[in-house]
This record gives C-alpha cells, sequence and structure tokens, in this order.
C-alpha cells in the first residue's frame, strides 16, 4: 500500500469567507461539494468543512485524508497491521472511502477509486 497524498482537514465556521484565502494560499480554485449535511470545499493539500455540530463531528473525528490507488488493497494492508475498520469501503461524490483507526489511536478517512 502507498499513499499517494495526504489531505489536511480544516473545521470553518464561514467557508465562503474560508475559500478564498485557502485558493491564494495554494493557487488551486476550490471544489465544493456536499456530503452527510456537511459542506466542503476541496482547495490543494486541504479540505474544509462547515456544518451543524452533529453533522460535522463525524468529519472532525478524522485527522487527514489519505489517497490510495487501491482502497480495498490498503485497507486489507491496514488491518493485516493492527487497524481497526470504523467505517466500511463505501461511495461518495469523489470515489469511495472508509475509515480506520490505526493500532496507535490515530484515525484516518482512506479515499480511491
Amino acid at each position: 500500500m502507498a499513499i499517494e497524498s495526504v489531505v489536511v482537514r480544516q473545521r470553518v465556521e464561514d467557508l465562503d469567507a474560508a475559500v478564498p484565502f485557502y485558493e491564494k494560499l495554494t493557487g488551486s480554485t476550490a471544489s465544493r461539494f456536499a456530503f452527510a449535511g456537511v459542506t466542503l470545499a476541496s482547495v490543494g493539500p486541504f479540505l474544509l468543512f462547515s456544518g451543524p455540530d452533529e453533522s460535522v463531528r463525524r468529519v472532525a473525528g478524522v485527522a487527514a485524508t489519505l489517497a490510495v490507488a487501491d482502497l480495498d488493497a490498503a485497507v486489507a494492508d491496514a488491518v493485516a497491521g493492527g487497524a481497526e475498520v470504523v467505517a466500511p469501503s463505501a461511495p461518495t461524490p469523489n470515489g469511495h472511502r472508509a475509515v480506520l483507526r490505526h493500532p496507535h489511536g490515530g484515525v484516518y478517512e482512506y479515499v480511491g477509486p
């Protein structure tokens, strides 16, 4: 399993106000979408998110998003190494995702095709 990129997650109170800062910082244009009651914007290596506390808790509890070329293989490798599946692989607006708790306590979202 190889991690192709890491996306830093950042909760913001006002997504519309935050996006221009991150677009300028990264030189990237934001890609906006919604998922499970949360409004998100992907800007370069950042995933900004905003929404009601009850919806955001699930997103905020994940330290980072790890992009992988083969999600099923990455999950299998992580589990074989002692990780626990918190949320199994499921489709999202941007591919598929799974959430795992690593053996040392960190919770990460894995995304891939």
